[in-house]
């Protein structure tokens, strides 16, 4: 496992360009497997998550090559091939193969996925959505088999009891190549299921309204890729920047940033009284902004993303009273509550309501990254803290933040990683 060693007391100043979004990355190179063609993309982040997917890949006899933010996935000569579950078990979004397996094959067998543990994330909208296109499925231990009958995968009409953006994504996969109509009701609207929709359309998928609540496929036999697909901005990374900028910088421009899709979270910034200059593609925080407390609920998109709510949490720490944050998708997303009161901070959570008070002598200790969001708040925290502060597990931020390293050395922040080998 790996450490991060961040000196406490440093201001973030210039500007960071923000890569490509990590969920979208996770959905498309499953999705790649469905393409009777080499895939190429770009913009693709450089974390954790990409290499374990290309170990997964390589089982399969599915060839890649990744460098200087460029993917090429072939998948002309892939095998049917049990899974690698170390690989499996490290990364949530592995269980995207099961769709896109089932999509290729009409079968998949896969390890339950692991990922991070931020409370009860059942799969059960997946199957029904599965067992609607006509397959079956079976849990044994720790795999799901899932299989068609000699007639295939077939169109049918699916609503979700729930929103979820992993059911969306997975039966959209499985649906793509599947014969007839396909109508997803009550399907996730979040930019990374369009980007998806827009990366399989341009291989010749029939896929309409994604982005809506009601998403139409039409079953096509073959997809052909014919250009790169440039995977979009990663608005949770753009949003971590501003966090980062508003509680601690002077001066800071992000940049590559798709402002709709930040909507939410640029408001609730504004209503805390951070000054924001929204341009085309990029955000200047001029920082040392006077801030008051406010309240946060995270909802699935439009609402404001529950993977924003842990870090925004070092800018509610400055504000002048008392905030709040009830996340209605993941009441359990707490793991950087008892970290954070380690380091002084002034934050509690009871009957499912975070609360977060102005806090001021914050100093470095050893904390411990329990997930991805959850450690990037203690890195936020830990440039505002006195001393230094040391963040075990940081495998867990490198997972989900494209170069974080460099890009905090490009914005006048010095953070190092070491190894320790005794973990």
């Amino acid at each position: 496992m790996k450490k991060m060693i961040v000196k406490g007391k440093q201001t973030l100043s210039g500007e960071v360009t923000v890569g490509g979004a990590k969920n979208s990355t996770v959905a498309l190179i499953p999705a790649a497997i469905l393409a009777d063609t080499v895939v190429r993309f770009d913009s693709v982040p450089d974390i954790l998550d990409v290499h374990n997917l290309m170990i997964i890949l390589k089982s399969m006899n599915v060839s890649s090559h990744f460098g200087h933010g460029e993917l090429m996935i072939d998948p002309t000569e892939i095998k049917k091939a049990p899974l690698p579950g170390k690989a499996i078990r490290s990364l949530r979004a592995s269980y995207y193969f099961m769709g896109a397996l089932l999509g290729r094959f009409g079968e998949a067998i896969v390890d339950f996925p692991g990922g991070d543990n931020i409370g009860p994330r059942p799969i059960d909208q997946h199957i029904k959505g599965f067992e609607a296109l006509g397959a079956k499925i079976v849990e044994e231990k720790d795999k799901v088999y899932i299989k068609t009958g000699p007639e295939g995968l077939k169109g049918a009409r699916i609503f979700f009891d729930l929103v979820s953006v992993g059911a969306t994504v997975n039966v959209l996969l499985a649906a793509v190549k599947a014969k007839g109509t396909t109508i997803i009701e009550n399907a996730a609207k979040e930019p990374e299921i369009v980007d998806l929709a827009t990366f399989l359309n341009n291989m010749g998928a029939r896929i309409r309204g994604a982005g809506t609540d009601v998403i139409r496929i039409e079953g096509v036999d073959e997809l052909r890729a014919t250009n790169t697909h440039t995977i979009i901005p990663d608005r949770i990374e753009a949003g971590t920047y501003l966090a980062f900028a508003a509680a601690n910088g002077n001066g800071v421009l992000v940049k590559n940033v798709i402002t709709e899709h930040l909507d939410p979270f640029i408001a609730k910034l504004q209503e805390m009284g951070v000054r924001l200059e929204i341009h085309e593609d990029s955000i200047y925080v001029p920082g040392g902004d006077l801030l008051v407390p406010v309240t946060v609920k995270t909802a699935p998109f439009p609402g404001f993303a529950t993977d924003l709510q842990q870090p925004l949490t070092p800018l509610l720490l400055k504000a002048q009273g008392s905030s709040r944050i009830i996340d209605t998708l993941y009441p359990e997303r707490v793991k950087h509550i008892p970290e954070m009161r380690k380091m002084g901070a002034k934050i509690s959570s009871k009957d499912g309501i975070i609360t977060v008070k102005r806090s001021k002598d914050l100093l470095g200790t050893t904390v411990e990254a329990s997930e991805i969001r959850a450690g990037v708040s203690l890195l936020g925290l830990a440039l505002m803290a006195e001393g230094t502060t040391v963040i075990t597990k940081a495998d867990n931020i490198l997972r989900g933040y494209d170069r974080i390293v460099d890009k905090l050395k490009g914005l006048s922040v010095k953070v190092e990683i070491i190894t320790d080998n005794r973990e």
